[in-house]
Order: structure tokens, then C-alpha cells, then sequence
């Protein structure tokens, strides 16, 4: 290094051991001698202080050259102060605040200032690639053991803030809030060059110009807490090899299982195919079937499959759901366990399968960031997750997939869960690697995915079904191709027989059937058409009925539909338009005598056995 004043060429010198450097002022005299410019000294004290931590993790060099300037000048009270923590991770410029392990204080003429009673201080500085918020890495120390947290910025900039950091073992009350907020803000600009700085994340998948996380090195998450065991979860461990057996006897065994492992790798295709969010759903009336066990065979695909790591259960808040599905983003959101769930009107379908959750505002007086997601979402339960009025929204985002006890979706579930447990997350790894590899891997993926997009769409299923139906049968042929390399393709033969036919998903057809299954086993309450008039006839009466209709009071029919769950106006509507109920004008009723009074009913027509839909004209 050349002296930018003099020209002459500045060598440091070399040291052989810790105690030589301890032991002389051979290193302070070296900085010493350019005490005359203080632009030059600064910079051989860094010099000298980095490397000496290099070589002989001696941390506190800089404090220990201003006691080395007090002796030679005798400046006391001199206000050039620098961490002296034992085992600190960084020697840091501190100003005015003599920072040690007894106190962080600054001492004036009338009194002491004490901004925290243990060792405490930034060492490093996260801006998330993703929202490009920044966040503050912070040490600290009590009973000789650092720590770290990470924290947004507003909350060590606020005095009435920064006092949260109690809940994880910092000394800081109301008294002395506002000095450890003044010490950590002057500490931080102070080395504003010296701490480092990081990329940082919050949320897993594919970040433009970064990669899939969390799959990418030199990152560090500063994500909620709450999601650190789920985060530690997706990671590989044990052999690859024997995962890998295990998975393919599994695929090989029942076509639920492959369709289940094959919904975990369509997760992170969901975006890169512009598609939508879908449900898998494991159920049986019974235990033993295997549904759990073939769930945590998928989740072993990514992570460790234990339940209560990756997987989760039901029990858990909306908000909740939601902030999960958000943080995995593009990974599957496994849910264990329907009948867990706490809500009185069921499971949502709708909450998690929009993709985006609620706007929601903060304790700060703003708006959280509103989450988005785009994961498969594969669950498990007793019972079917949509119920029979369930809107079509709904039933078209679910494979609802009955698990029959005749049938086991896992051969041999003890020997299965013990090979995954301690073998897993090397597949869903290999899978983003190889779809990320170019844009003409991703577009090779979005054709194939086309293609049997289109010829799902030609059977008797909606689009959404097909849709979703089509990224899991994607999924499986490049798995296959990738993964498992065993030609076990998953054809659309073998998951067309799960998929909801058209009229199953139709809310308006299956609330019509239940109504026309509630006439029937109400009939001994109509009046038939073809019989006299019996004046001693008693007891509620809910309308007529002929051989092709059923004049329903219209009250009676209202609540009939409320009753089961379905909305009565929409299902009006419903029949109006397929002309299944004769209406007068604007009205959806027609008027009708019953027991010589006239009465409003719904005149809905009834099927027949060959199926025949021809309303007559019918004189009231």
C-alpha cells in the first residue's frame, strides 16, 4: 500500500502467534506512527484490526488502541470508544457510549446513562430480495451466551416499540428505551461500512434473477418465526438412493399414492402454467387406509415428512391458514386431519383457493402487504372437505379422492413411514433444477401441460377439474423423467375417475335433486291431484302433487332449501332458466288452490322415469 501523503510504500507487519501481538505494542506502535494524519490512521487501525481478528480472533483491537492512546497522550474522557464484549462478533465504533460487558453507558458531567446493562449491538444489515424491506440483525448476550434476532427497522428506530424486544430476553423497559434506540442507531451509522450486508428472504419459490428458494446459497431468511421449524423442515437428509426405492413402490403399488406424490411436484407448476390453486383431498370413513401415510409420502418429496414439522393440521385460524399457504408460496401446503378443524360452517375451500388473502391492517396504523400464494394444497380427513351445498366454485378446486378400506392406498404403512422418515427432500430439490433450467424446459412443461389440458376438457368434467387434473398428470411425466426414470407414467385414464362430471358440480342440478328428494319423502304432506277433496284431512300441508309436478307452498319451499344449506332465490333462478318451474311474470311462483284457498307455489316439474323434461301447459 502506497501513503497517499509522503508516496512511501506501507508495509504491515506480520505476527507469529497470539501471545506475540498481546505481549508487545508492536501492532499499536505500527498505527501509531501515522497519528499525525487521522485519515491515514483510521485506516491502518482497520487494516490492523481485521487482520489480527483473521488470524488470531482478536476482536478487540480498537478499544485496546485507545487505552494505548490514553496512556501515550493522557487524553482522558476521550470519546473515540469501541465495543469491548467479550467474545463479541464484531468490534464496532460506538462514539460516545462505552460499550462492555458490564454496561452500554455514556457517562456526563451530571450523570451516568445506562442504554443497556448487557452486551447488545447490530451485526448485520437484511434487505429481503422479494419486498426490498430492510431489516437489522442483532447480537446479544446475557450468562456469556450471544444471541440473534432479526427485526424490522421501525422497531428499533421507536422507542415504544423497541420495548417488544423484551419477549426474547433483552433488558429493555420503558426507562431506558429510548438511549438503546439512540446507541443501536448511532452504532449502526457509525459502521455503516463495516457490518454487513445480506439478501435476505421471507417466503419459499421462484424469485426472478435469485432462484427457487430455498434452494439458493448466500440468503438468509428473516421470515416470521412462527415458520422457522416449518423452514429447518425443507431440507434433505439421509440417502437418496432409498427414498427413492421406496417412493417407486410406492407409485407402483396403488394409483391414489402416485396421484398424492404427483400433486406434491405440481405445486411450483401452478405459476410457471398459469393456473389456478386446487385441493387434493385424501378421505375414508375409516383408519388403516393409508391417506396419511401416502401425505407424508408427498411431503417427504420436499421436506421431512413428520407430522407437525412440514405437515400441519386443521387446527388452526383462517389468518392463519392463510399466512402459511403465503409463506410456502409455491410449495405444497399439506393439512392433516379435516375433522380437526374448529370452524362451525366447515372447512372454507374458497378461503386458500383464490390465492390471495385479506388486506389486513396493522398495529402500526398501516396495511400489511396483502399475501399471495399459488401451491397445490393436499389434504386428508374422515369426511369429503366440500359438503353436498357447497357452491361449484368449490367443487370444481377439490379431487375429492375416497379412500376405500378394501383397498390400501399404502402397502405396508410402518415399514413406508420408517424408510421417509429418515430419507427425504432430495426430489423436490432435483425437480426445481431441472425445471429452471432454461425457458424452453418451462415452456416444454406448459405444452405438454396444454395438451392434456384440452383433452381432459373433451370428457364430462369442467375446466377447473381438468385444470387442475392436467398439472398433476404434468407433474407425474416429468417426475417420471427427472426422478423416478421407471416409465411409471400417471395416464389420464387413472385420474379421470376421480374428477367431478359437470352435473356433480353444478350447484343449481344438485340442489335440485334434493329438492325432488325432499318432495318424496315429504309426500305423505302433499295433497294428490288425482284424489277428491277429503274435508278431514289434517295436519301441515306443503303443497299438491300430480303425476309430472309438485306445487310446492311457496314458504314451505323457501325453507325446505334454506334448511339444506342451499340458497332458495339462486335455486329459483336456477329452475327458471333450465324450465323446470312454470312462473307467472317476474314472479318465480304461480298461484294454485289448495284446500280452497289460493296459494303461492313454486310449480316445479318433477323427473321422470325416462327422463323426459316437457313442461305442459297447465290452466290454474
Amino acid at each position: 500500500m502506497i501513503d497517499e501523503v509522503s508516496g512511501n510504500l506501507i508495509v504491515m507487519p506480520e505476527f507469529e502467534s497470539f501471545e506475540e501481538v498481546m505481549e508487545t505494542t508492536a501492532a499499536f506502535e505500527w498505527v501509531y506512527q501515522f497519528h499525525d494524519s487521522k485519515f491515514t490512521e483510521s485506516k491502518m487501525l482497520e487494516k490492523m484490526s481485521r487482520y489480527l481478528n483473521e488470524s488470531f480472533k482478536i476482536r478487540n483491537f480498537k478499544s485496546l488502541y485507545k487505552d494505548y492512546l490514553v496512556e501515550m497522550k493522557g487524553i482522558r474522557g476521550s470519546t473515540a470508544n469501541y465495543s469491548n464484549f467479550d467474545n463479541q462478533p464484531l468490534e464496532l465504533f460506538t462514539g460516545e457510549w462505552e460499550a462492555d460487558d458490564n454496561s452500554i453507558r455514556r457517562s456526563t458531567a451530571e450523570e451516568t446513562i445506562v442504554a443497556c446493562c448487557h452486551p447488545i449491538m447490530p451485526v448485520e444489515r437484511l434487505i429481503n430480495i422479494d419486498t426490498g424491506l430492510e431489516k437489522l440483525k442483532i447480537a446479544f448476550s446475557k450468562g456469556k451466551r450471544w444471541r440473534e434476532i432479526i427485526v424490522e427497522k421501525r422497531i428499533v428506530a421507536n422507542a415504544s416499540k423497541i420495548i417488544d424486544l423484551a419477549d426474547y430476553g433483552i433488558s429493555v423497559t420503558s426507562e431506558n428505551a429510548k438511549y438503546l434506540v439512540k446507541y443501536l442507531s448511532e452504532t449502526e451509522n457509525f459502521n455503516y461500512e463495516l457490518i454487513p450486508a445480506k439478501n435476505s428472504f421471507s417466503r419459499m419459490g421462484y424469485i426472478n434473477d435469485e432462484g427457487f428458494i430455498p434452494y439458493v446459497d448466500n440468503l438468509v431468511f428473516d421470515g416470521d418465526l412462527n415458520y422457522k421449524t416449518i423452514f429447518n423442515s425443507i431440507k434433505s437428509f439421509g440417502n437418496f438412493d432409498k427414498w427413492l426405492d421406496e417412493a417407486r413402490s410406492v407409485r407402483r403399488y396403488n394409483t391414489v399414492a402416485k396421484i398424492t406424490i404427483a400433486a406434491a411436484f405440481a405445486s411450483p407448476l401452478i405459476k410457471i402454467c398459469n393456473a389456478q390453486v386446487f385441493f387434493t383431498h385424501l378421505w375414508s370413513g375409516g383408519s388403516g387406509t393409508g391417506k396419511t401415510v401416502a401425505l407424508m409420502v408427498a411431503a417427504s418429496v420436499w421436506a421431512d415428512p413428520n407430522l407437525g414439522t412440514y405437515i400441519q393440521t386443521f387446527n388452526s385460524t383462517q389468518v392463519g391458514q392463510e399466512r402459511l399457504a403465503a409463506f410456502l408460496n409455491q410449495l405444497p401446503l399439506m393439512i392433516d386431519e379435516l375433522q380437526l378443524n374448529n370452524s362451525k360452517n366447515g372447512f372454507n375451500v374458497y378461503q386458500l383457493s383464490e390465492g390471495v388473502g385479506r388486506s389486513r391492517g396493522n398495529k402500526y396504523g398501516g396495511i400489511d402487504a396483502t399475501p399471495t400464494w399459488s401451491n397445490a394444497i393436499l389434504t386428508t380427513g374422515e369426511t369429503p372437505l366440500i359438503s353436498a351445498c357447497a357452491g361449484a366454485g368449490a367443487y370444481n378446486r377439490v379431487i375429492d379422492i375416497e379412500c376405500k378400506s378394501t383397498e390400501k392406498v399404502i402397502e405396508d404403512g410402518q415399514h413406508t413411514t420408517a424408510v421417509i422418515k429418515n430419507n427425504y427432500g432430495f426430489a423436490g430439490k432435483e425437480f426445481v433444477k431441472r425445471l429452471y433450467e432454461g425457458e424452453a424446459v418451462t415452456q416444454s412443461v406448459r405444452d405438454y401441460f396444454s395438451i392434456v389440458y384440452k383433452e381432459l376438457c373433451s370428457n364430462d368434467t369442467t375446466e377447473k377439474q381438468a385444470m387442475a387434473a392436467a398439472l398433476i398428470v404434468t407433474a407425474d411425466k416429468f417426475a417420471t423423467d427427472w426422478i423416478f426414470k421407471d416409465g411409471n407414467y400417471l395416464d389420464v385414464s387413472e385420474i379421470s375417475k376421480f374428477l367431478a362430471s359437470k352435473s356433480e358440480v353444478s350447484l343449481g342440478e344438485r340442489s335440485y335433486k334434493y329438492m325432488c328428494d325432499w318432495v318424496s319423502i315429504n309426500a305423505n304432506r302433499f295433497i294428490n291431484a288425482n284424489c277428491s277433496y277429503n274435508d278431514k284431512e289434517s295436519g301441515d300441508i306443503y303443497g299438491i302433487l300430480d303425476d309430472k309436478r309438485a306445487y310446492v307452498i311457496a314458504s314451505a319451499f323457501r325453507k325446505a332449501a334454506e334448511e339444506a344449506g342451499y340458497n332458495s332465490s339462486a335455486l329459483l333462478s336456477y329452475l327458471k332458466e333450465h324450465n323446470l318451474i312454470e312462473t307467472r311474470g317476474r314472479n318465480m311462483t304461480r298461484g294454485k288452490r289448495i284446500r280452497g284457498t289460493l296459494t303461492e307455489c313454486v310449480s316445479m316439474l318433477l323427473p321422470s322415469e325416462d327422463d323426459e323434461d316437457e313442461i305442459e301447459d297447465l290452466d290454474f
